[in-house]
């Protein structure tokens, strides 16, 4: 259901109470608003943190942090846990993991985090966000030295992206890999997979991805 489809039922079940004298569906009504809050709380702070992104690519150093971005993922958190909605909660956890780990730079705050986000992802089947915490997993393992690892959830990462279709992910996800061969000595691997990642980002259009790539291809 739609947001403005929940913000309509709870205006019927608002006159229902006030002229039909019927408070019973009042509940439900605050459920439907709760979820509206919920999404848009998420979205907001996905917005949050586009900023942030497209700012450090801008400057090339990190700006500071918005204030408003943790509160919105943990709003979010909070209303999904509270309604049930486990396919919410695991997205939203995924954003609060994600904040520490890129804009805090803490991974040892955020890999417990994204390690709960990927296994309510799993629960519900939502590969998405699934492959989203194994992305930023294998960042926090590479970050941490453990390469082997930092492929495997990488790797993982990559099927799953393929399975639904987000190329552009894929691609976003081949630069990882490709830094972790380097780092195993597997140079050769590492540029053939810049390859094969700037066909697809180029083939979808992702022109950021494409600068990733041919900064790794300077640095490999």
């Amino acid at each position: 259901m739609s947001g403005d489809e929940r913000i309509e039922r709870a205006r019927t079940l608002y006159e229902q109470a006030v002229f039909g004298g019927d408070a019973s569906g009042l509940t439900r009504a605050e459920r439907d608003l709760d979820a509206v809050e919920a999404d848009t709380a998420l979205a907001r702070g996905r917005i949050v943190h586009a900023r942030f992104l497209n700012e450090r690519a801008s400057a090339g150093s990190s700006p500071v942090e918005d204030p408003t971005e943790l509160p919105l993922f943990q709003r979010a958190t909070e209303l999904y846990r509270a309604l049930g909605d486990l396919r919410g909660e695991a997205e939203a956890l995924f954003w609060i993991g994600c904040l520490y780990q890129v804009i805090r730079r803490d991974n040892d705050t955020a890999v417990p985090v994204l390690e709960r986000s990927c296994e309510l992802a799993a629960q519900v089947g939502d590969k998405q966000t699934q492959s989203e915490a194994l992305r930023h997993l294998g960042i926090a393992a590479q970050m941490a030295g453990r390469l082997d690892e930092a492929r495997k959830h990488l790797e993982e990462s990559t099927r799953l992206r393929q399975e639904i279709g987000a190329l552009p992910g894929v691609a976003a996800n081949m630069v990882g890999l490709a830094y972790v061969a380097a780092a195993q000595d597997r140079r050769a691997d590492a540029l053939a997979t810049l390859d094969e990642a700037y066909a697809i980002a180029e083939a979808q259009g992702a022109l950021a991805i494409v600068r990733q790539i041919q900064e790794a291809r300077t640095e490999i």
